[in-house]
């Protein structure tokens, strides 16, 4: 059930433009600092951002589920939902990171480990995954089963990683935002 037209030229150009913007922009969140105050907390942006993960890394089980069940139509559907949140994600976290700041960690030595061994984690996936997942999806979207089946083996594991210690690394460091 092919959605869209394959054209690999076109797409891989619109995979590696849009990985690099939304990496470059990421980066480039430590240089800009918004001063303006907000009549809400702007920490509520990170809340957001960490219960669109948890609800993306849900998805993404539900997703497994439905294509382990041959079930391929809600599979599909969940699957660009899944995408469709990671987008509103993404700009819930440019929108905490321009207006609150960077928070130091402050727990103890060994918390701080763990903190920190989950953060690092999690920013490297984060930072290669999007156009493995952007892949996979226009291999899925094109029809391309075997080569969408073969990717998703390796995207969705690390996807559904940055989508649990999402929440974590928020749940983690929350208590540390002023």
């Amino acid at each position: 059930m092919k959605t869209i037209q394959k054209n690999d030229s076109l797409a891989y150009w619109l995979i590696g433009l849009f990985s690099f913007i939304v990496f470059a922009v990421v980066v480039s969140l430590g240089r800009f600092h918004v001063t303006t105050v907000l009549p809400f907390n702007v920490h509520i942006f990170a809340f957001i951002s960490a219960l669109i993960n948890s609800i993306t890394a849900i998805l993404l089980v539900v997703a497994l589920v439905a294509i382990k069940q041959n079930k391929i139509t809600v599979h599909k559907n969940v699957m660009l939902t899944a995408l469709l949140l990671s987008v509103f994600f993404l700009l819930f976290y440019i929108a905490h990171h321009l207006f609150a700041g960077e928070t130091k960690y402050a727990g103890s030595a060994s918390t701080r480990m763990v903190y920190l061994i989950i953060l690092a984690s999690h920013i490297f996936l984060a930072s290669v995954i999007l156009p493995f997942i952007l892949y996979t999806a226009y291999r899925g979207l094109t029809g391309e089963y075997p080569a969408h089946k073969k990717i998703a083996k390796i995207t969705w594991p690390i996807w559904f990683y940055v989508t649990v210690t999402g929440p974590i690394i928020y749940w983690m460091i929350s208590p540390y935002y002023h």
